[in-house]
């Protein structure tokens, strides 16, 4: 089926700026649509509100609106720019919603806008949830038991009728919006209340809670002609009751067997038809039941999700592309897998590797938030890690969020009795420390069963922390730490770090560590991703690191750039430095080999046609060195940038450049004197600066600026109590004043009389 001819222009909407709940995902996803509707000779017209993103570059589409995402302004830019199809599968909930609007406004019909990817009933029969309930039912399916509400009288009267627990999930949100699980009246009113609110419907779905099942997810796309694909199974490792963007997830599925794996594809596929998505992708999540295998459908997504920036990245299967390509008429049969070159799309992807994805939370910024992990997406981003078996997997995965103190350890003393009764009952609920808490309570001598019992994780994880634990203790004890037993301890995730604790070298034995290794000739070797589990040769450089014996590096003749990317969103530390490693690559390339080393799924960079070479992963010293010296195996380095990826890969540059890395822009010595507190006030004390910090000092309106008072009857009136930003002084004028606050209520300053003077 060849490419509609009456579709001559588009309107993508996006996703809008970044919230908790709804990442760069839809960056991503809607960068890839507008690149591939210009390739295929359509205009566009975007429209978006973020101006962090690439997608809202000028060259991205042939008209960028940087307005609100409202029915009104969506109308306006509608009647100026007529466009044929209006495509909103791509930008999230905030789009869907968005088209949703402009057709019960009859905006749609009025200008004559077909909505491609997915319809109107379509969209509403994914979204409300008891249209969603009658598709499950006629897919010879089941969901679980449930009532519509619409006001906290009928929520009360559907917990009579349920009992408790009760899951509660708003219609027409995101990232778990409004949602919860009520364990009795209090929480339910509070937690359905806020979903009424939340739903542009006014609408919530009150279930039976199914807390502590397994859940699955599968990630679909289908065509015009009917055919279906099963993009990607994933496995949550957290059980039903954690949001899955808030869990640690895994692809391939460990714990399904495979008449339960063809159930769920055979479930999904009839969901997806029932639905009505013509084209596109979907994502359809799934709870079994630990003993009796009993299946449940809890949700459906008739869009591009957060999972499917997942699913697309593990498998190097183009979701959003591909999605687009569909809407625009062709069959799965028609378009031809980037990664092979040799396949169709309608090639279901198989990987014979282990992905894993890891939250990041940012609870620390938030002091007065609830940390406990609900059906509320609360992770500000994720990083995902690729290897040859699962605890490779997740250790790479942990130490690429970033967070210190957030990766396995062993330091101190071994837990007591009393701390492995405390942490048992503390992993009963879950929060971003769970597994950590896990591993100690391991280590402490609590067994698999009181783990399970506890978190209800499925057994199988919990072995492999139990495996991960041995391995640390036996490295710990070790007279000795032989190649194979380090080998052993590469294998089971751990890094050259964690290795010189246990060894009880500090952060200084990293390098003695790696020294040791590298003198036992031990190091990772690169395997490419495929979609088809080496069935076909890759064409496309897409890299991920594991400790096997051959590598797939390929020789390369230009000289190269590596360049850092920025690792997982988080506050503070979004997509615009996605957005500068984007352009350094799309400039770069015009006279270098690009290298883009990240390992963020939801963003352009890891795009695996972005750069010439893609190696997903964690930004650290020793992943990066690794990837350097492989490269430079592989043909001439100009050198690594350092500088456009954010803090991340900026905390590198000193240790990269001691090893030898040359680093290109900024000189690491100059990086320091910028980040260096101490040497930046030297910087500025020799360049005539003075900096203003009148902390304990009279209040004086010339160098400060009062932004707040507080009142102190035991030091003088007038009295700088705090400064919140320091100022500068040049010489006799204040360049910038600095912002105190000052105390009230205490007893009048002293004045110099004339005569003093």
């Amino acid at each position: 089926m060849p490419k509609r001819t009456d579709i001559k222009s588009v309107m993508v909407i996006g996703s809008g700026p970044i919230v908790i709940g709804q990442a760069a995902e839809f960056d991503y996803s809607g960068t890839q649509a507008c690149r591939v509707l210009r390739e295929e000779g359509i205009r566009v017209i975007l429209v978006n509100s973020n101006p962090a993103t690439i997608m809202t570059d000028p060259e991205m589409a042939d008209a960028t609106y940087i307005e609100p995402i409202s029915t009104p302004i969506l109308e306006q830019i509608i009647a100026k720019e007529r466009p044929d199809a209006l495509l909103p599968t791509l930008g999230g909930q905030t789009a869907l919603n968005a088209a949703m609007a402009l057709g019960e406004a009859g905006v749609l019909k009025k200008y004559n806008v077909e909505l491609i990817g997915a319809s109107l009933e379509a969209i509403d029969r994914g979204e409300d949830r008891e249209l969603f309930k009658k598709v499950v039912e006629e897919a010879g399916a089941e969901s679980a038991r449930s009532d519509i509400a619409h006001s906290i009288e009928e929520v009360d009267k559907i917990a009579e009728k349920f009992g408790y627990p009760l899951v509660v999930r708003p219609s027409f949100t995101m990232g778990g919006l409004g949602s919860g699980i009520a364990h009795d009246e209090e929480e339910l009113h509070r937690i359905a209340g806020a979903g009424i609110h939340y739903s542009p419907t006014d609408e919530v779905l009150i279930e039976e809670g199914i807390e502590g099942w397994k859940e699955y997810e599968l990630e679909l796309m289908r065509d015009k002609k009917d055919n279906v694909v099963v993009v990607c199974p994933i496995e949550n490792v957290d059980p039903v009751g954690v949001h899955t963007g808030d869990s640690i997830t895994v692809a391939p599925c460990f714990t399904l067997t495979d008449r339960e794996y063809q159930k769920l594809r055979d479930i999904g596929i009839a969901i997806i038809r029932g639905v009505g998505v013509d084209t596109g992708g979907c994502n359809i999540q799934f709870a079994v039941h630990p003993d009796t295998g009993r299946i449940i459908v809890i949700e459906m997504n008739p869009r591009v999700s957060r999972s499917s920036a997942l699913a697309s990245k593990a498998t190097g299967f183009p979701i959003a592309k591909i999605a687009t390509k569909l809407a625009l008429g062709y069959t799965l049969d028609e378009i031809r897998n980037d990664i092979t070159q040799s396949t169709p799309a309608s090639f279901e992807p198989t990987i014979d590797y282990v992905v894993t994805k890891v939250p990041r939370f940012a609870f620390e910024k938030f002091p007065g938030a609830d940390p406990t992990l609900t059906t509320s997406m609360k992770s500000v981003g994720e990083a995902m890690a690729l290897a040859g078996n699962f605890q490779e997997s997740l250790g790479k995965a942990m130490r690429s969020i970033d967070k210190r103190h957030m990766g396995f350890n062993w330091d101190g003393d071994k837990p007591s009795e009393d701390e492995v009764s405390q942490l048992l009952d503390a992993i009963k609920v879950p929060t971003e420390h769970r597994y950590l808490q896990i591993q100690r309570a391991l280590w402490g001598g609590a067994t698999e069963e009181q783990i399970f019992a506890a978190t209800k994780i499925d057994p199988w994880f919990i072995r492999q922390f139990a495996l991960i634990n041995e391995t640390a203790l036996e490295v710990k004890n070790a007279e000795k730490l032989t190649r194979k037993l380090l080998k052993k301890a590469k294998l089971a995730g751990l890094s050259d770090l964690q290795i010189a604790h246990l060894r009880r070298l500090g952060d200084e034995g990293e390098n003695t560590i790696r020294e040791l290794r590298w003198s036992y000739d031990l190091r990772p070797v690169f395997k490419t991703v495929d979609t088809c589990a080496a069935e076909f040769d890759a064409a496309t450089p897409y890299y991920y690191s594991c400790y096997a014996d051959e590598t797939e590096l390929r020789p390369r003749d230009r000289e190269a750039v590596i360049i850092l990317g920025s690792g997982p969103n988080r506050i503070g530390q979004g997509i615009e430095f996605d957005y500068t490693c984007v352009h350094a690559v799309q400039e770069l390339g015009k006279n270098y080999d690009t290298i883009m080393v990240n390992c963020n799924p939801e963003t352009v960079s890891t795009d695996y046609d972005m750069s010439d070479r893609l190696y997903f992963e964690p930004l650290t010293f020793e992943d990066v060195l690794e990837i350097y010296e492989a490269e430079k195996k592989m043909g001439p380095i100009k050198g690594v940038i350092v500088q456009l990826g954010g803090q991340t890969p900026l905390s590198l540059a000193a240790r990269l450049k001691a090893a030898g890395v040359p680093i290109l822009g900024t000189t690491p010595e100059s990086i320091d004197l910028a980040e260096n507190r101490e040497l930046f006030g030297e910087v500025l004390k020799k360049e005539g600066v003075e900096i203003i910090n009148p902390e304990g000092e009279a209040f004086d309106a010339l160098e400060a600026q009062a932004v707040a008072t507080v009142d102190d009857p035991s030091v003088p009136d007038e009295t700088v109590a705090q400064v919140y930003q320091k100022g500068y002084r040049m010489g006799n004028k204040v360049i910038r004043a600095a912002m105190v606050t000052v105390t009230v209520g205490g007893p009048k300053r002293e004045t110099k009389s004339e005569e003093d003077e």
